[in-house]
């Protein structure tokens, strides 16, 4: 039986993954310095300023988690 360690395909997947998204959405506004982009509360730029912020979060965790896994997986 072949002896893989499917710690690392994961991790170059997710880091993979994770940087598209953070190329895409950017980094999140509470990581950003400087004047940050605001909308009227309920508006449709509010709801994208908001889901934008999420999926830059969701990149950066996938990144986080995606070179941690890598490592345990060539470890």
């Amino acid at each position: 039986m072949v002896d893989f360690n499917y710690f690392l395909v994961f991790g170059l997947g997710s880091l993979w993954l994770g940087s598209q998204i953070i190329w895409v959405a950017g980094l999140p506004r509470q990581l950003q310095s400087g004047e940050k982009k605001t909308a009227e509360k309920g508006s449709p730029q509010a709801f994208m300023l908001f889901w934008f912020d999420q999926y830059a979060w969701i990149g950066i965790l996938l990144s986080i988690s995606g070179a941690i896994s890598s490592i345990l997986g060539i470890v």
